[in-house]
């Protein structure tokens, strides 16, 4: 695990990051990139380099013992397994993930984005460029560019266009229908646990199962299944949450 090389020799800690300065871990195989992309981070006050990792184990290793704001990592790293990204949102789910990628594949930036990529980036980007993007991305932006938006758009169609395929229309539970309403009304986990009187693991157990059902991966695709495949009917009565029957008694 390499951390913050000051030269080939010797790898020190940075030094402390400024109150309300971005921090950044960069995670790339090739010492070359992460010397030159903080060098580039270095002359700007709001940016802060904490650590850097040179394999996905370092990464999480970096993960958990660094607070971080953003991560910069080559997508090299993240080709071994698509659950990468979502072990590392596991990790510290308010890091915001930036992959340099040295190809733009349609398959591939659509997947990045739905595992909850918040940017891609060239390895040739220019410094400027780059440093624009990481404070968008630290702000709450996606960095996203107009060729890769028609591509995420056109996949969402497509599998709008599966789901409302009768044939492929799987059979849900009653409190799965319960919980999708739910959902479709803005509830939180902890709002619906109340309503249909369980807990909130016990609601989250269910939207996994039902989320491998509907094949989507979260709250807004389970939104857009409903929409295209209208199982909720906008005028459906909330279930009475069981405290509330039992009040009269």
């Amino acid at each position: 695990m390499n951390f913050l090389e000051d030269s080939p020799e010797t790898g020190t800690q940075d030094v402390a990051a400024k109150p309300g300065a971005i921090r950044i871990i960069l995670a790339d195989s090739q010492a070359i990139f992460r010397v030159g992309i903080r060098k580039i981070f270095a002359l700007e006050d709001d940016l802060r380099v904490v650590a850097q990792a040179d394999s996905l184990e370092s990464l999480k290793a970096s993960i958990e013992r660094y607070p971080t704001d953003v991560v910069l990592v080559e997508g090299v790293l993240l080709a071994s397994s698509i659950n990468t990204i979502p072990e590392l949102l596991a990790i510290a789910p308010d890091i915001k993930l930036i992959v340099q990628s040295p190809v733009n594949d349609e398959n591939h930036t659509v997947e990045l984005y739905r595992r909850g990529v918040r940017g891609i980036i060239s390895r040739s980007i220019s410094p400027d460029l780059l440093v624009r993007c990481v404070r968008r991305i630290a702000a709450g932006e996606t960095w996203i560019d107009n060729q890769s938006v028609n591509w995420v758009i056109e996949a969402y169609r497509a599998q709008a266009a599966a789901l409302v395929n009768p044939r492929s229309q799987p059979r849900l539970s009653p409190k799965e229908m319960a919980i999708i309403t739910c959902i479709t009304q803005g509830k939180r986990n902890k709002e619906i646990a109340y309503q249909l009187g369980t807990t909130e693991q016990v609601i989250k157990n269910y939207l996994r199962k039902i989320y491998d059902k509907l094949g989507v991966s979260d709250r807004l695709e389970l939104a857009l299944y409903c929409l295209h495949n209208k199982i909720i009917q906008p005028d459906a009565e909330e279930e009475p949450a069981p405290q509330q029957k039992a009040a009269g008694r």
